[in-house]
């Protein structure tokens, strides 16, 4: 990387009013989150997976060859170095394509795992004439973020899309809740939960699972405990929830409902 792309992205980092997201070559903040303390190099002691990847925006529809041909382009232009050439492919392959394909194109990046490119296509659909701020996207986003324990783009993604006017829905606190935990930040995810509930928005099957076998899984049988409880009030028949939960997580001594 040149000076010129050093000193970018160091003043991205502290400006704050500057977002991250808008920053085309984002291998700084790789970096970044390698270096920061919470960021774990080794396995991580929680794992939150109990999903696979989710199924893409367009629902089945086949890629076009023209969306096809972006992907790849800017696949080549991030193997380059080059932020400049990515800003062409942006410009001349992605911003051509119709909303659709567009949208195809940011969904494929995510299931490849492409984190670095999704979030520059991300960026650059936030500024065509058709977006809309969408929790969908910020909670796919926020997913894959989290999956790569980059907590701190993560939250930086959670606090936009309430810049946005967005209010965080079930989805969005849940992924954030996993991203946490993903980093052992036990606290934070607890604190997520707690503001989650606070704010009237109640969590699904999918938030109490993640919480009740992580938590039990590094010892915290106090906090899970407190998670059942509230299965009581979230879930329609919690006895029959908790057995399953049991079932399909069985490692370790399950506790009951009272």
């Amino acid at each position: 990387m040149t000076d010129e792309g050093l000193k970018s992205s160091s003043s991205m980092a502290s400006s704050s009013t500057g977002s991250a997201l808008r920053f085309r070559n984002l291998r700084p903040l790789l970096a970044l989150e390698r270096g920061s303390p919470t960021s774990l190099r080794g396995p991580s002691r929680i794992r939150c997976g109990l999903r696979g990847e989710r199924k893409p925006l367009w629902r089945g529809r086949v890629m076009s060859t023209e969306a096809i041909q972006a992907v790849q382009a800017l696949k080549l232009a991030n193997s380059s170095s080059s932020s400049r050439r990515i800003e062409d492919v942006l410009d001349v392959r992605v911003g051509r394509l119709l909303k659709a394909d567009q949208i195809a194109v940011l969904a494929e990046l995510r299931r490849q795992n492409e984190w670095q490119l999704a979030l520059q296509v991300f960026a650059f659909l936030r500024k065509e004439v058709w977006y809309k701020p969408e929790l969908s996207l910020y909670s796919d986003m926020i997913f894959m973020l989290g999956k790569n324990k980059l907590i701190g783009l993560a939250e930086e993604l959670f606090s936009e899309l309430q810049k946005e006017g967005l209010q965080p829905d079930t989805r969005a606190y849940t992924e954030m809740i996993g991203a946490f935990l993903q980093v052992d930040m036990v606290e934070k995810a607890m604190d997520v939960y707690k503001s989650m509930k606070e704010l009237g928005c109640s969590p699904d099957k999918l938030t109490l699972t993640i919480l009740i076998r992580n938590l039990e899984k590094v010892g915290l049988e106090d906090l899970a405990f407190d998670v059942r409880k509230d299965c009581a009030e979230y879930m329609d028949f919690p006895e029959k929830f908790l057995k399953e939960v049991d079932k399909k997580f069985p490692k370790r001594r399950s506790l009951k409902l009272v």
